[in-house]
């Protein structure tokens, strides 16, 4: 069969080209903004990428055509599908159909931490030999790639996002998905271009929730009000807690202020946890994805030697490279919540330098203004910031720079950004470079800028 994907170097798209590849299919794509790492991704499986969208993208003529979400109508690419009558369908659709049944289905849902537990909770179950299949929203350094059909019969991870499926349909992506078990890691207000506010999100929860079987289980956070409004809504299903208090199933202690050491606790059982990430909000990511994987069958103390071997996924808290005693790291975050948890997670531990921000407010959310108040306070665990004011941004960031609880400069030119940092960075600093898009190569650029300042 040939597939063909519009959108397919987004994370979810080319993760699902890998997996209809290895299912035999011929697959080709196409997309209008192809870069690595999920480019590359796709070439290394021998998938053919068409950059732009056109009818000719159409020929030969596809069996099936998987459309993306960020697709909508008058797209050339769309348009085309629609008026030669060619069967189409949804990511989440199809991958609910070819590669979910007869596998225990294991979803990783929130706001925030959905790609970096799928990975936690992958990696658990790959190094204590269960071979799962996954389709994550990110590359696990570990595992070297965002999807896997993994063995027959074994857990399946999918991260499971509550973004809209498609233009012809609107619901959440995970309610394709009627997981065995599901984990609610968090839920706060987002997307602001597809939800009115925070109840229409635990709604679409909510329909989540309805698809797990009675044998089953819920994850879920604990002292997280929405989600406990969600399951006031009803539930049918056994539901696990997990967080840093007494009436948790599963329970974490740190041993460190910055969460590179921590021990867990289920019932009688109790694990340490040596690792090599930083911050609660990870540590809160570990113990959710060690409770999913005891579901599994896995027992914490295996869970938990897993973890000391855990690298975080590519564009969480990645470091890029290092010049002069100055890193460059790069994370995904770009939620206020995001922001200042992963400022925090690396501001608490013992290193001495400086922790420089820079911040590309990019997501849909941010573009319409939607909690923009919540900005400055992000960045308090910074030492300095600047913010980046991409042309999609209907209103100025200069409004921000009052209101930052530490030194702001808001630039306009990547250049000129790339500039002023490298300018201000120091030796032991640490300049970590945040959002959810490829930021015109800025890491790429901030590495060469230090190359030529400290003589290669």
């Amino acid at each position: 069969m040939h597939v063909h994907i519009l959108g397919v170097c987004g994370t979810f798209m080319g993760s699902l080209a890998r997996l209809a590849k290895a299912l035999g299919h011929h697959v080709s794509g196409s997309d209008a903004n192809v870069y690595p790492p999920m480019s590359t991704q796709l070439e290394e499986a021998g998938i053919a990428l068409c950059e732009g969208y056109a009818a000719d993208n159409l020929v030969p003529r596809p069996d099936v055509v998987i459309i993306g979400n960020a697709l909508s109508r008058g797209n050339p690419e769309v348009e085309a599908v629609l008026d030669a009558k060619l069967p189409y369908v949804s990511g989440p659709q199809w991958l609910a159909e070819h590669v979910l049944p007869g596998r225990q289905v294991v979803a990783v849902a929130g706001t925030h931490g959905k790609t970096t537990t799928a990975s936690l909770l992958t990696w658990i179950m790959e190094a204590t030999g269960h071979a799962p299949g996954f389709l994550i929203g990110g590359v696990p350094r570990n595992l070297g790639v965002s999807s896997r059909l993994g063995e027959a019969g074994a857990p399946f991870v999918v991260e499971a996002d509550e973004y809209d499926t498609a233009f012809f349909d609107k619901r959440s992506k995970f309610v394709h998905y009627r997981p065995d078990i599901a984990v609610l890691g968090n839920l706060e207000f987002d997307h602001a271009d597809i939800f009115p506010d925070l109840a229409a999100i635990e709604r679409q929860f909510h329909h989540l929730v309805r698809t797990v079987p009675g044998n089953g289980q819920l994850v879920v956070a604990a002292g997280e009000p929405a989600l406990d409004r969600v399951l006031a809504q009803g539930c049918w299903s056994p539901v696990v807690r997990f967080g840093d208090t007494d009436s948790a199933h599963w329970q974490w202690r740190l041993e460190s202020v910055d969460g590179r050491c921590f021990e867990v606790r289920h019932g009688e059982c109790a694990a340490r946890v040596d690792w090599s990430l930083s911050g609660r909000h990870n540590v809160a990511n570990a113990v959710a994805a060690l409770a999913a994987a005891a579901a599994c069958g896995v027992a914490l103390e295996e869970g938990a030697a897993a973890l000391s071997r855990f690298e975080s996924p590519r564009r969480r808290q990645e470091v890029r490279g290092e010049v002069g005693g100055i890193q460059v790291i790069d994370d995904f975050a770009h939620h206020p919540t995001a922001i200042a948890a992963t400022l925090e997670g690396l501001g608490a531990g013992t290193h001495t330098g400086r922790l420089l921000a820079v911040i590309e407010p990019r997501s849909n959310t941010m573009r319409l203004g939607a909690m923009r108040e919540r900005l400055p306070a992000s960045v308090a665990a910074a030492d300095r910031v600047w913010w980046y004011q991409p042309p999609t941004l209907s209103w100025s960031l200069d409004t921000l720079v009052d209101a930052c609880p530490v030194p702001a400069v808001v630039c306009q030119d990547i250049e000129a950004l790339v500039a002023a940092v490298i300018a201000d960075a120091m030796p032991g600093d640490r300049i970590v470079v945040m959002s959810n898009g490829a930021f015109e190569g800025i890491h790429e650029k901030l590495l060469a800028a230090l190359e030529v300042r400290h003589g290669g």
